[in-house]
């Protein structure tokens, strides 16, 4: 059983397994010589021997517990039709949402333009380089998912002013997401995805009020169909205001902490393996800043199954030989 697979099931205290958030991407040379040779970032996702590689370019130069896959979460409304572009310095842009078109696709048609992700994962998980190691699929919850497609571009402080107002579209357009979610994970998972991630980067634009249907009831669903497929599943509710009500009702087998959470108050009120937290702006700071961190993290959780991990992607611009003197400063834990 993988290090990871053991702070899961069996609740292992005594390993602290690592893997970063974006670990395959901008701040890795290897990484960039690739993307300077193909401009069109969706293109590159759905190129599955260059994805491949680029999953595994990390586990080679530090030896992560795990690889993720390099893809993105705006892959689904990309295979529900929505035009979806990632321009340089300002992230995606999205075309307008045609709801009558999109509840017409068929769930073959998703999953033959999604194709490429899933014979990523195939290669992938063959590799050896990934033994006893865990590949993780992904996917964005429906909310983040939603934000994207109603929003267009990344809302970042604010949504559209009239983000709210079509409550037929809110309505059908979840359903639609939950459904292609689910098949989306399915695919990640008979492909070789060993766990599903659900990142919910937007979760913290949610008014009280809006959680329930929102948040909770459509990521618990999605959740519950992850551990039918009996993979264990991590979420991350990025700036929630309440990680343990957000745990109580979700239940996810693991949930990721962001930098804005004292990693204390977290220890008290939830019991399951925690993975992250760290503030991806330390790895920015001198090594000594950076072990004290990382050792605050691993003290806290000394007796709790935890994963390490930060509290965000790691940032662009991170310098490679910190990230192993991460990883070293992670295994010489004792």
């Amino acid at each position: 059983m993988s290090p990871i697979q053991k702070c899961i099931k069996e609740k292992n205290t005594t390993i602290k397994p690592i893997w970063l958030m974006r670990q395959a991407g901008r701040y890795l040379p290897e990484f960039r010589e690739i993307r300077s040779k193909n401009p069109d970032f969706i293109k590159l996702c759905l190129n599955e021997s260059l994805s491949s590689e680029i999953t595994i370019q990390p586990i080679k130069r530090f030896n992560f517990d795990a690889a993720i896959i390099f893809s993105d979460i705006l892959m689904l409304p990309y295979g529900l039709g929505q035009d979806v572009k990632f321009e340089k310095n300002f992230g995606p842009k999205l075309n307008p949402v045609k709801i009558e078109e999109m509840m017409k696709v068929t769930e073959k048609e998703f999953v033959d333009k999604l194709n490429p992700i899933y014979k990523l994962i195939n290669i992938t998980s063959k590799n050896n380089i990934l033994h006893n190691k865990d590949l993780f699929g992904f996917v964005g919850a429906p909310w983040t998912i939603l934000v994207y497609m109603i929003n267009q571009i990344s809302p970042k402080k604010d949504l559209k002013k009239d983000f709210y107002n079509d409550k037929s579209l809110i309505d059908n357009l979840m359903n639609l997401i939950l459904k292609f979610l689910k098949i989306h994970i399915k695919n990640q998972i008979e492909s070789g995805a060993s766990i599903i991630q659900i990142f919910d980067s937007w979760a913290g634009l949610v008014e009280e009020k809006n959680l329930e249907y929102f948040i909770y009831k459509p990521t618990l669903e999605l959740v519950n169909y992850v551990k039918s497929l009996n993979v264990p599943v991590v979420c991350f509710p990025r700036e929630i205001r309440d990680y343990k009500k957000f745990v109580d009702v979700v239940k996810p087998d693991v949930v990721n902490i962001d930098y804005s959470v004292d990693p204390k108050s977290i220890l008290k009120d939830i019991k399951i393996p925690i993975q992250g937290g760290l503030d991806p702006k330390v790895l920015l700071t001198q090594k000594e800043n950076i072990k004290k961190k990382v050792e605050e993290y691993l003290n806290i959780f000394k007796d709790h199954p935890y994963i390490f991990n930060l509290g965000h992607g790691i940032l662009p611009d991170t310098n490679p030989e910190i990230v192993n003197f991460l990883v070293k400063t992670v295994r010489n834990f004792k």
